[in-house]
């Protein structure tokens, strides 16, 4: 059984940081693509971050420069490091795989096979 499973998130001020978690089991970790989406009231789930299997990643125009991805292959474990958070970071948080997305379209959500339940993060300005 596939599992995603999301931590770190919480509430910060304005400027703050927080990590994100994402444990995977059952799952063939290796080889597959992980990204970072968030969906707040009302809006559409958007993609924030993803890291291809080579190690190359991917940010929205939203947080680049400000949210790092990374992973631990050993630990199965992916990252995202938040920075300089703002109010507008403000949304549930969701880890999400797939066994391939082509460079360039990993911010499409149809694209990916399973999901964490997420985890909140609130910003207050």
């Amino acid at each position: 059984q596939v599992q995603l499973v999301e931590s770190g998130g919480g509430s910060v001020p304005s400027g703050g940081s927080l990590r994100l978690s994402c444990a995977t089991s059952g799952y063939t970790y290796s080889g597959n693509t992980m990204a970072w989406f968030r969906q707040a009231p009302g809006k559409e789930r958007e993609g924030v971050a993803a890291i291809y299997s080579g190690g190359v990643t991917a940010y929205s125009d939203s947080v680049k420069g400000r949210f790092t991805i990374s992973q631990d292959n050993a630990k199965r474990t992916v990252y995202l490091q938040m920075n300089s958070l703002k109010p507008e970071d403000t949304a549930m948080y969701y880890c999400a795989a797939t066994a391939g997305v082509r460079l360039g379209e990993w911010e499409n959500k149809y694209a990916y096979d399973f999901w964490g339940q997420g985890t909140q993060v609130t910003v207050s300005s």
